[in-house]
């Protein structure tokens, strides 16, 4: 019998969490997340993150690596540095993502250029993430990937079909590597709403206002309402996998 009881933690001391997209609202806030229950964190980006970042992190040993999810060998290369100056990570956030605002009804306007890109970071970057580090956090033996995901996958509301597609993408890869990967990698998904930061363009405060109120929270959600939810899968919500969980003020309500 597996000897892994997977109870609920309080900290993450000695743990090694790799965040995607490191330089993002969302990426920044979940290293401060993590960082502050104890995790050594590492933040991967096109370029690395500035000093500035690394710095207001609690704790030590943290450090960036400059890779892209869309240049797989750059993801085998950090993963491998990752391995030798930690040991190996137990937790990878998937938080890279790209988008470009497109009605759904404008159909000519989601050219095939725009399709292959919005797949290839949202999708494919978060598969080749998790394909270059799996092997070590195997290895480490109770591990986790958080995926960010969107409720666009469920609703098809969101900046554009495309993006919806993809993320429903990311949820079927979150299902179906829970299902291959355990008991050594536990796979999950956080699914926001509309989130206040500059990913989507064209979304400013007025648009934030306007959609809050309709919310059944009345606001729009923030950075660090995902890195909390994050926070929870690797501590609080230990005994699950295969699960996305919504965070989203109650938009996909409807």
């Amino acid at each position: 019998m597996d000897a892994r009881s997977f109870a609920p933690r309080e900290r993450l001391d000695g743990e090694v969490a790799v965040i995607t997209g490191g330089q993002g609202a969302i990426g920044i806030a979940t290293a401060q997340r993590l960082a502050a229950l104890g995790a050594r964190i590492v933040l991967l980006q096109r370029s690395a993150p500035s000093a500035e970042v690394l710095a207001a992190l609690p704790g030590s040993g943290h450090f960036a690596l400059a890779a892209s999810v869309t240049d797989s060998a750059s993801l085998t290369a950090a993963a491998a540095q990752v391995a030798e100056r930690t040991g190996g990570a137990s937790l990878l956030v998937n938080s890279a993502g790209f988008t470009k605002p497109v009605p759904a009804a404008a159909l000519d306007a989601l050219d095939d250029a725009l399709i292959d890109q919005v797949f290839a970071v949202t999708w494919r970057g978060t598969f080749a993430s998790i394909r270059a580090f799996a092997p070590q956090m195997q290895a480490r033996g109770d591990a986790l990937v958080v995926n960010v995901s969107s409720i666009a996958a469920f609703t098809g509301l969101g900046s554009n079909l495309a993006y919806a597609a993809a993320k429903a993408a990311v949820d079927a890869t979150t299902r179906a590597l829970a299902k291959t990967l355990g008991p050594h990698i536990r796979v999950l998904a956080v699914s926001p709403g509309v989130v206040d930061t500059p990913f989507v363009s064209g979304r400013d405060a007025s648009f934030n206002e306007r959609v809050g109120a309709t919310l059944p929270l009345r606001r729009v959600g923030v950075a660090d309402d995902v890195a909390a939810a994050i926070g929870a899968c690797a501590t609080s919500l230990r005994y699950a996998t295969g699960s996305i969980f919504v965070v989203d003020g109650g938009r996909h309500l409807g």
